[in-house]
């Protein structure tokens, strides 16, 4: 077997990217419209067969378990013949892809991979949504070769192989009796037509790797984990083929002050004892910009203003939640002697100098509680 990896002088273990230089920095010295010699056109063939394989993941993986990267299928059971499987049986009786004459040469042009990138937004771009730019690394076509994969100037020729039917046929001995297959043209892998001439940038494939920007409109609603779909913004497909599609998956970071919780938003807001007890009025900065929050008179620690339709956009609705403002009931640590003299005097006025201690009952379920919140 040949030893692909040492044709093109890389490890076993070589990333895509140090395959695809190694092979473009051998294509350059080797190609006979630089080296006219007899060595240096086979060596070339044995380049671009190398790069082949081993830029094909399926083809590599198969090399390196040690069988045929050219081979369509795995070998059957014994005294089927080499290269031969049951699914061969299958395909020539029942019309699969195996059976001769039910293909013919597929095509270089592909649909692209799809792709899934996060997008990092504010919680105000979550809940009235808005435009953000989004910069990623993708597969594009080739702009030297426009997707045809050869070089400029240069063609195809058809497979001397297959003649350009991209697969050949071949009758095999089974205990079924002779079966007719077809297989993919290992020559022409399948295409009907060889390019003779890769081209550099691309080496063959019609597309090249670059960065890309696009705007993208994010909905008012969205939250994390939300993906956002745009057709045709994924990878460009081999030969210039069209591209799949970009998923943006939402992730909003936390707010310093609100927290969501499904369209709600939660705030904490600190209050004077004073301000509690004798009630007052806060201005509030919210997403919306100042409103003011009326506390009235003997709040408690832990009551809740509503502002309603100040919360999250329902996605796909203009409906909004509400605003939850959570009161947190703040007891002064430091009096001078007039502050301390003055809360006695209010603590003799409302008989609370020694106050009883009022205790809840641990059991009481949630009926009772609700009941008491009531009261």
């Amino acid at each position: 077997m040949n030893d692909y990896y040492g044709d093109l002088g890389v490890s076993r273990d070589a990333s895509p990217e140090e395959i695809k230089r190694a092979y473009r920095r051998l294509a350059r010295k080797l190609h006979p419209d630089v080296n006219p010699g007899q060595d240096a056109a086979e060596q070339f063939k044995k380049v671009s067969q190398a790069y082949e394989v081993l830029s094909d993941p399926e083809k590599r993986q198969s090399y390196d378990m040690g069988a045929d990267p050219f081979a369509a299928g795995g070998g059957g059971p014994a005294g089927f013949g080499a290269g031969f499987s049951f699914s061969d049986v299958m395909d020539a009786f029942f019309g699969g892809a195996g059976a001769a004459g039910a293909t013919g040469p597929r095509s270089r042009v592909q649909r692209g991979q799809d792709a899934l990138l996060p997008l990092d937004i504010d919680l105000k771009v979550a809940v009235f949504g808005g435009a953000e730019d989004l910069t990623y690394d993708t597969a594009v076509v080739c702009q030297t070769c426009h997707g045809d994969g050869s070089r400029p100037g240069t063609g195809r020729r058809t497979c001397d192989v297959c003649k350009g039917a991209g697969q050949v046929q071949q009758v095999q001995r089974t205990f079924l009796g002779q079966v007719m297959t077809a297989r993919a043209c290992q020559a022409c892998r399948g295409y009907g037509e060889v390019i003779t001439d890769p081209c550099f940038d691309c080496s063959g494939e019609g597309r090249v790797r670059d960065r890309k920007t696009i705007s993208i409109k994010v909905p008012a609603g969205v939250d994390t984990g939300t993906r956002i779909q745009l057709s045709g913004h994924g990878e460009v497909g081999p030969g210039g083929g069209p591209a799949g599609d970009l998923y943006v998956e939402i992730r909003v970071a936390k707010h310093p002050t609100f927290e969501r919780r499904r369209d709600d938003l939660h705030c904490s807001v600190d209050l004077p004892m004073t301000a509690a007890a004798l009630g007052t009025t806060l201005n509030l900065d919210t997403l919306d910009g100042p409103r003011d929050v009326a506390v009235k008179p003997g709040t408690q620690a832990g009551d809740v203003v509503t502002l309603a339709g100040l919360g999250v956009t329902h996605l796909r609705t203009s409906n909004r939640g509400d605003l939850m403002v959570h009161l947190n009931v703040r007891t002064p640590t430091k009096l001078d002697p007039e502050q301390e003299e003055l809360l006695r005097q209010l603590a003799k006025a409302r008989d609370e100098e020694r106050p009883e201690p009022v205790f809840q009952r641990a059991d009481k379920g949630l009926f009772g509680r609700l009941k008491d919140a009531w009261k």
